[in-house]
């Protein structure tokens, strides 16, 4: 009917294309929770060596709208050293992925983004450039094995006080850092035009639902939007240690 990627089903490209919608609306309501949801879903009715790419390519849009709408709240001096990591971290991913097998990568982001959500957090994560810059070099370079990242950038950004400011930071990173994964899979020769038609309809539906969940993200209480970032949180970390712990080899 719309053949809108190869080998994937018209309803299951569709349902992707609404599922699209659903995270995105998470996500800018609460930060965090749609990508790693989406990217499961996607894991399902793809193989998984175009998950992470086409992934990367509709997280690279959805996150952008997110920072457009939001943007007179980015805190660009956190993006900076963030982003200058990143790089680094992006070139250098194919190698750090062969150190360990990807379950324990998978593993150990569970397990780090569990403690810093839950334990105190030191200044030191939110104020230092050194830290930033480092932290912002391995989340790329992890992004680049086990595809959503998000959780791991999250765990820097907890620490910024207004929560508009926590969202739409948080959207511009992971901007940056799907951008790179996007440019580093096209110099690899991935080829994303067989899946364009897939992805501007995620795309799309993305940034509608990043429209209606920027409205709801002022009207849902400090109180609530707080807990419900940290549920979510570790309901995606205890998922990747799950997954991990469950993988075969």
């Amino acid at each position: 009917m719309f053949d809108l990627a190869p080998g994937l089903g018209d309803w299951p490209a569709l349902g992707l294309v609404a599922l699209s919608f659903f995270t995105s609306l998470i996500t800018a309501t609460f930060s965090l929770g749609g990508g790693s949801l989406l990217i499961a879903a996607m894991t399902l009715v793809m193989p998984p060596v175009v998950v992470i790419p086409v992934h990367g390519c509709v997280q690279l849009g959805s996150n952008a709208g997110r920072a457009l709408v939001m943007r007179q709240f980015i805190q660009w001096p956190f993006i900076l050293w963030v982003t200058l990591g990143a790089i680094l971290g992006s070139i250098f991913g194919g190698a750090f992925a062969q150190v360990i097998p990807d379950r324990w990568f998978v593993a150990a982001i569970g397990v780090f983004v569990l403690v810093t959500t839950w334990l105190p957090q030191p200044k030191l994560i939110a104020g230092s450039r050194m830290v930033q810059f480092v932290g912002g070099s391995i989340v790329s370079a992890v992004g680049m094995v086990v595809g959503a990242a998000g959780p791991l950038l999250a765990a820097f950004v907890r620490g910024i006080p207004d929560r508009r400011q926590l969202v739409a930071t948080h959207a511009m990173l992971n901007t940056f850092q799907h951008l790179f994964k996007v440019v580093i899979f096209t110099v690899l020769g991935f080829a994303f035009g067989q899946y364009l038609l897939l992805i501007a309809l995620m795309i799309g539906a993305g940034f509608a639902g990043t429209m209606l969940g920027s409205r709801m993200l002022t009207r849902v209480p400090e109180s609530v939007f707080r807990f419900g970032f940290r549920i979510l949180l570790s309901l995606v970390a205890l998922e990747l240690v799950r997954r991990a712990l469950f993988a075969g080899g």
